[in-house]
């Protein structure tokens, strides 16, 4: 403690009486922590699939192969840039990639298309949420 009388902020995240922690501000903060979990559990089990590749394709080594890498690469950068404009429709184009292996491997076209189902779930919350806080519905905004 200083010298001066000020209490220095709890490591808890307690306000500054010692009570409950003050709400988020910005809840789309938390809503792109649930994409980038999303995007490295994508990119898991895509990962997951090169075995597949190898076993049903023409290798891991291929360009089936060398596509499902980076879609994974891709999957795993694109958690760091959720704030931009662009990155939802990046990650769309990665599905469409991922559903063009339906001519080639039928069941790396199933991931993405269960994983594009998962996105547009997301998207369909998150767009339930700009429009509740543009209302100053949401709990976080409500005053006691």
């Amino acid at each position: 403690m200083s010298d001066d009388g000020a209490t220095s902020a709890d490591p808890a995240g307690a306000g500054p009486d010692g009570d409950a922690p003050a709400p988020a501000t910005d809840p789309m903060k938390g809503f792109r922590g649930v994409q980038a979990g999303t995007l490295v559990i994508e990119a898991i089990v895509v990962a997951l699939a090169l075995p597949v590749v190898g076993t049903l394709g023409d290798g891991v080594t291929s360009f089936q192969g060398w596509t499902v890498m980076a879609v994974v690469a891709a999957l795993l950068v694109l958690c760091g840039v959720l704030k931009q404009s662009w990155a939802v429709w990046v990650i769309l184009g990665l599905h469409v990639v991922l559903l063009a292996f339906v001519v080639a491997l039928p069941s790396i076209a199933v991931i993405g298309l269960i994983f594009l189902g998962v996105w547009l779930w997301l998207l369909w919350l998150r767009r339930d949420v700009a429009r509740r806080m543009a209302r100053g519905t949401l709990p976080s905004q409500q005053q006691e």
